[in-house]
């Protein structure tokens, strides 16, 4: 049966750095944010948000993104909100996506909030990404293109290293690209992963 490794990290840790070495290394990956946004685009999902949150967040029918992004990470309620609409349409989206993946021993599952969510205990693996928080400040800025405010008002919603690296099987800290590559590869030795050959 396969088994699923969840991959964390607050904003701007680089999960999805992590999980691109993963990948090129042969263990396939599921990115939560990019499952949601699949999901987001179903017509059932798409009513109920508009029904939780009103027409306001959207544009002639078209979901804005921005505008619901500024009503949840400003409101832990309407967060809880969101995500009680969309985490089960993408717990539904990832099973169906590891049935297609069953011939692996190992996939990712890589997810900001896995803790947050309650996804950890599907998960036979627990890795946290850790990088030092200015440098994640600096990367989200340069990333999505926004304000320091709003960067450290995204994570404060998120739980802190501390109480992740707490749950966790294993450690990567991302503060430079080659210390992360490397962990990666010690992970794959000690999971008995067999590595791709580039």
């Amino acid at each position: 049966m396969t088994k699923v490794i969840g991959l964390t990290g607050g904003i701007g840790s680089g999960k999805t750095t992590v999980a691109n070495y993963f990948e090129e290394m042969g263990v396939p990956v599921y990115i939560a944010d990019d499952g949601a946004k699949r999901v987001m685009q179903s017509k059932n999902i798409l009513a109920e948000v508009k029904s939780a949150f009103g027409g306001n967040i959207f544009d002639d029918d078209i979901l804005n993104r921005a505008k619901l992004a500024q009503v949840v990470f400003n409101d832990k309620e309407q967060l809880a909100k969101l995500n009680a609409i969309v985490h089960p349409a993408v717990k539904l989206d990832f099973e169906e996506w590891v049935k297609e993946h069953k011939n692996h021993d190992y996939v990712i599952y890589e997810a900001a909030i896995l803790f947050e969510s309650g996804r950890y205990k599907d998960c036979d693996v627990i890795i946290t990404v850790t990088a030092p928080v200015e440098v994640r400040i600096e990367r989200v800025i340069k990333r999505d293109k926004t304000t320091r405010e709003q960067v450290l008002s995204r994570m404060k919603m998120q739980w802190d290293d501390e109480k992740r690296i707490s749950k966790s099987n294993f450690v990567i800290n991302n503060n430079n690209l080659k210390n992360a590559r490397e962990e990666v590869v010690k992970i794959l030795k000690i999971l008995n992963i067999k590595q791709k050959q580039s």
